[in-house]
C-alpha cells in the first residue's frame, strides 16, 4: 500500500467519540433506570436508543453547553430532543436523586468520605434568558441570574446540592439543604451519617437563626473569631470554593439557558455526581 493511501484510509475512518460515562457509574445506573414502556403492537419507527447512549448524550449537554437541538447525532446519542425527553423521564423517576446517593454511599463504604466538617457556600452564575429559579443579581446590576449552592465533605466532595435565584440570601437555603442530604452509608457497621460534625461558612450564614438549627440537629455551627483576630483565609474552606469550580467546568450550568426548574435541577445533580464519581477508583 503507497504512502498516499494509507493516509487517506486513516483520515478516512472516524474514531468513535470517547466515554463520558465509565463503566463503574454505569453500572450503578443501570439498576436505576426504570422500565421502557411497553411497545405498541404493530408500530414500527425508529429503533430506540439505548439508554447509555442518551446519557451519554445529556452528559455532552451538560459539559459542552451546547444547545439540545445542536447535539450531532453523529456521534451516537440520538437525537438531542431524546436526550431532552428522558432527562425528564427519568429526573420525575427520581433517577439522579437515587444515582447521587448510590455514589455518595460507594464512597462511605470505602472510607472515602470525611463527616469530620462541612463546608456550605454558593456561586452565582448568568440567566438571562429568565425562566423559573432566577433573580436579579444585587451585585451585577440587576441582571438576571441563578445560584449554585452546595455543602461539600472535608475533602470536597458535593454532599447536595439546591439551585435558586441570584437574588436568594445564602443563609435561606441553610435547612432545606441540609434537611434534604441523605444518610449514607459507612464502611464498617457504623449507621448511615447525613449530620457533620462542624458546619463552615462564610459571614453570609452567621446569625442567629441559622446557629439555633444547626445546633438542634447536632451539628456544631463554626465560630467567628472574637474581634481583632484574624483566622487563616481558606483554612477549611478553600475545599468548597474548589468544588464550585469544578461545577461552573460544566458550562451548561455556567451559561444557563435552561428556562424550567425540573431541568436545570436535574443537570445540577447530575453534575455533582459526576464530581463525587471522580472518586471511585476504576477497576
Amino acid at each position: 500500500m503507497s504512502r498516499r493511501r494509507l493516509r487517506g484510509t486513516s483520515s478516512s475512518v472516524s474514531s468513535p467519540p470517547p466515554r463520558l460515562i465509565s463503566d463503574e457509574l454505569w453500572a450503578l445506573v443501570e439498576p436505576l433506570i426504570p422500565p421502557r414502556p411497553p411497545a405498541v403492537h404493530g408500530r414500527t419507527g425508529r429503533p430506540r436508543t439505548s439508554d447509555r447512549d442518551v446519557l451519554e448524550g445529556i452528559a455532552s449537554v451538560l459539559s459542552t453547553g451546547i444547545g439540545w437541538a445542536k447535539l450531532p447525532t453523529e456521534l451516537g446519542y440520538g437525537s438531542g430532543w431524546t436526550c431532552w425527553r428522558r432527562l425528564h423521564e427519568w429526573a420525575e423517576a427520581g433517577l439522579f436523586d437515587q444515582l447521587h446517593r448510590a455514589v455518595l454511599n460507594r464512597l462511605g463504604e470505602q472510607g472515602r468520605l470525611d463527616w469530620s466538617r462541612a463546608s456550605l457556600d454558593s456561586v452565582s452564575g448568568p440567566g438571562e434568558k429568565g425562566g423559573e429559579l432566577t433573580g436579579p443579581h444585587p451585585t451585577d446590576r440587576g441582571k438576571r441570574g441563578s445560584k449554585y449552592h452546595l455543602p461539600v465533605d472535608a475533602t470536597g466532595p458535593p454532599l447536595d446540592v439546591a439551585v435558586s435565584g441570584a437574588n436568594r440570601h445564602d443563609s435561606m437555603l441553610v435547612e432545606p439543604i441540609l434537611d434534604s442530604m441523605p444518610a449514607i452509608r459507612r464502611g464498617g457497621s457504623g449507621h448511615p451519617r447525613r449530620r457533620p460534625v462542624e458546619l463552615h461558612g462564610d459571614k453570609g450564614y452567621d446569625n442567629l437563626r441559622v446557629r439555633r438549627y444547626l445546633r438542634r440537629r447536632g451539628t456544631r455551627p463554626d465560630r467567628p473569631p472574637r474581634p481583632g483576630l484574624q483566622r487563616p483565609a481558606g483554612r477549611h474552606r478553600w475545599v468548597v470554593e474548589r468544588t464550585l469550580g469544578w461545577l461552573l467546568s460544566y458550562k451548561r450550568l455556567a451559561l444557563r439557558s435552561d428556562r424550567s426548574a425540573s431541568t436545570i435541577t436535574a443537570l445540577a445533580r447530575l453534575a455533582i455526581t459526576f464530581i463525587c464519581a471522580r472518586r471511585i477508583p476504576n477497576n
